[in-house]
């Protein structure tokens, strides 16, 4: 089934609004989750840095020294007893837990780093829990029964370990986001260094939930999808109104003028001359109006011209009439003469040709035999044919030397032939009585001539010019003799001429095996033979020359 222009327009838009939408929630989302989380991160490192301000570089390095040194037995719990219960101790802790409201942070706490520990660092170390490279001076997670105490030790997380290497090495925070989701929550964290004399003797830690992060970024994506949804609905229905008053609706109008233009049979359609949109349609509408004038010019320029290729066509089979009628076609042509079988076929390649074919009695013992091919075909080779076919005729009614025939008639033809046309003809003159006969040749093709016992055999007599060529041309004349019981064959170059498919000629060699056929048959069986061998041997090629052919017996009268 065919789709509608207009559902396929609404896929299109369905789509590019579906591709829209999620492009711009998914690029607007993750743009948001971005800002949010640097800002939580420098919040996040400013209260590190605050932090920083509540000790005294004296009261930092000598703590960190003390808890260092714990860790590797060099101090001991009086020592960790009188730092903790130092008043100033504990008023920097209060400030820390202060400042740890204020931003609403989970912790804020101090400690120092276990350098030799930290580069140490193997995963079994890390998973069995004897690897813990940091050393805390200070905590104050927002349960204190998790907070760590004076010279606890504790692990860094697998995620932390090359940024907390690199910050204390260089003295300069992560620039990475430092960011967890585990049984804490989902928080985000800053190591602040604290570099003393060029060395980074601890770090400060605060780690800020991220909750309302979620919360707020679903808030975000829930209006922006709202809004983008709506705003892409909104621009759907606008452009698919749009395309559809300037393009659906008068594409509809022009296919509808074009099946109307059938239905109505060719009425011309006055719609079409009105799409002014300046585009691609008016252009098409403009192309359809000219198709359909131009098709109705054709149908009446086609109209007159099957009209007169149908006057043409009766004229034409009224001339191949003509033409037939022209030829002698009534067999046996003279029932007096018993010893006498003639047959002639003459089969044109278009409606009338330029072969001609004749016999006819000059006296009682006398008898011309005439065969010619005019050059070219139809009516021009046929009209040609008639003026040649009755100058020969009338010639020799006067004349019985096939030479003077032939050389009066050619001078005759150059009189008025300004088409330069040309037939060639073999003219024979018989003695019924002794089959003896004069003949001459005008370029024609060679007769063919059978004894009284023997095959047909070719004889290749002196051509002469063809009739028409230029004047005063002479010809001459020769003599042979039809016995009894013999038979004189003569057709035009269509015969052995005729091609197959694969434009082979039919050729003498088998135009003569088709005759010894049956050599002693009649004139007609003679004829009906090398027809259906030249139609054997052509198969389905078409016809692109006259066939014309004439034989003549003698018959022996007992």
């Amino acid at each position: 089934m065919k789709r509608k222009l207009s559902r396929k327009l609404n896929i299109v838009l369905a789509l590019m609004g579906i591709i829209i939408f999620l492009v711009t929630v998914g690029i607007g989302g993750y743009r948001y989750y971005l800002s949010i989380v640097d800002l939580y991160e420098t919040q996040a490192y400013q209260t590190a840095a605050m932090a920083e301000t509540f000790f005294t570089d004296e009261q930092i390095i000598g703590w960190a020294d003390t808890a260092f040194k714990m860790t590797k037995g060099e101090a001991g719990e009086e020592d960790a007893v009188k730092i903790t219960e130092d008043p100033e101790y504990n008023e920097i802790l209060d400030h820390l837990k202060d400042l740890r409201d204020s931003v609403n942070a989970n912790d804020i706490f101090v400690f120092t780093v276990d350098v030799d520990m930290l580069n140490s660092y193997t995963v079994e170390s890390h998973d069995n829990g004897t690897w813990k490279p940091m050393i805390y001076i200070a905590d104050s997670y927002i349960e204190p029964e998790y907070d760590f105490l004076y010279g606890d030790t504790g692990k860094i997380a697998y995620d932390y370990i090359d940024f907390m290497d690199k910050s204390i090495k260089t003295g300069e925070r992560p620039q990475e986001s430092i960011i967890s989701d585990g049984g804490f929550g989902y928080n985000i964290s800053a190591m602040h260094p604290v570099v003393k004399n060029g060395k980074t003797v601890a770090m400060v830690g605060v780690e800020i939930p991220m909750v309302t992060l979620k919360n707020d970024l679903f808030m975000f994506l829930r209006n922006v999808m709202i809004g983008t949804l709506l705003a892409i609905v909104i621009a759907i229905l606008l452009a698919g109104m749009y395309f559809m008053r300037t393009i659906i609706s008068p594409i509809k109008m022009v296919s509808s003028e074009a099946e109307s233009f059938i239905e109505n049979e060719t009425q011309i359609s006055e719609k079409l001359k009105d799409v002014k949109s300046k585009d691609e349609i008016q252009t098409l509408s403009e192309a359809l109006l000219k198709m359909e004038m131009g098709i109705n010019e054709y149908i009446d320029n086609l109209t007159k011209v099957t009209a007169e290729k149908e006057r043409i066509g009766a004229e034409l089979n009224i001339a191949t009439q003509i033409q037939a009628d022209m030829l002698p076609c009534i067999f046996p042509p003279f029932p007096d003469k018993k010893e006498l079988d003639i047959f002639a076929s003459m089969t044109p390649a278009k409606e009338v040709g330029g072969d001609f074919y004749d016999f006819f009695l000059l006296d009682d013992d006398h008898l011309a035999l005439v065969i010619a091919d005019v050059s070219g075909k139809g009516v021009p080779a046929a009209l040609f044919m008639v003026i040649s076919k009755t100058l020969i005729k009338d010639q020799a009614a006067s004349c019985r030397s096939p030479k003077t025939i032939l050389e009066t008639v050619n001078n005759q033809l150059n009189e008025s032939n300004a088409q330069s046309m040309f037939v060639t003809v073999w003219l024979g003159i018989m003695e019924i009585s002794t089959g003896k006969m004069v003949a001459a040749n005008a370029g024609h093709e060679y007769p063919i001539l059978k004894g009284s016992d023997g095959n047909f055999e070719i004889i290749k007599d002196k051509h002469g010019m063809v009739l028409g060529a230029m004047e005063g041309l002479s010809y001459k004349e020769y003599e042979l003799e039809v016995p009894e019981n013999g038979c004189l064959f003569v057709y035009t170059d269509g015969v052995p001429e005729a091609t197959d498919a694969d434009n082979n000629m039919f050729g003498m060699e088998r135009l003569v095996d088709a005759l010894n056929r049956e050599p002693n048959a009649d004139s007609t069986t003679l004829l009906k033979n090398v027809k259906a061998s030249v139609d054997e041997f052509v198969g389905g090629a078409p016809q692109f020359d006259d066939l014309t052919m004439l034989a003549i017996r003698r018959i022996k009268i007992k």
